[in-house]
């Protein structure tokens, strides 16, 4: 398996990873739409105009707000607060209750240590995830010194990743059920 097919695997089963986030493998391509990390978000000044994307953790409505929706989105750096005005919410309604990667652009409003991204256009980015379980990651574990015993030197092919011969696993894997795909679950408080 893929390292993103790991990471797939890991939200079916615990709708957590303590592997990559899944943010991490698609960061290349939304780099080159030239969308910003969440932590890039936080630090950005007053009035800034950009766009940041990231899992949807949490979508708030309180009855206090007046309409005003709540949401915190995740990628590998960190969460950024979005607030989605009323009018936004009614003509993005469908990417706001059902995006489980979402595409923010807006503006930074910052008082004090308080740093939101006010929404002005919504896009849903899940279909990027579909792609998660194919892709694989940058970092591969090198061999320390204290394997050099039963896996070689450092530098050369780990011998826990060469396949013994006459073994084969089995496949398991059906790709028209469509479990290699990420599902989000994220909290709603409507």
């Amino acid at each position: 398996m893929t390292e993103g097919h790991n990471v797939v695997e890991d939200y079916s089963h615990t709708g957590l990873t303590l592997r990559q986030h899944p943010l991490s493998f698609v960061r290349a391509d939304l780099a080159k739409r030239r969308i910003v990390t969440c932590a890039e978000t936080m630090t950005a000044r007053d009035g800034q105009w950009l766009m940041a994307a990231g899992l949807v953790l949490v979508r708030q409505r309180p009855g206090s707000a007046k309409g005003v929706m709540f949401i915190t989105i995740e990628d590998e750096t960190g969460i950024a607060n979005i607030v989605v005005w009323p009018k936004l919410f009614e003509r993005s309604r469908r990417v706001v209750l059902g995006a489980s990667m979402m595409a923010i652009n807006g503006r930074i409003q910052r008082e004090g240590e308080v740093v939101h991204l006010v929404a002005q256009q919504l896009f849903d980015l899940s279909a990027d995830l579909s792609s998660l379980a194919h892709r694989d990651g940058a970092f591969h574990l090198q061999t320390g010194r204290g394997d050099e015993f039963a896996h070689g030197s450092p530098g050369s092919p780990d011998s826990r990743e060469r396949s013994v011969p006459g073994v084969r696993p089995r496949d398991i894997f059906v790709p028209d059920l469509h479990i290699d795909t990420l599902k989000i679950k994220s909290r709603n408080f409507q």
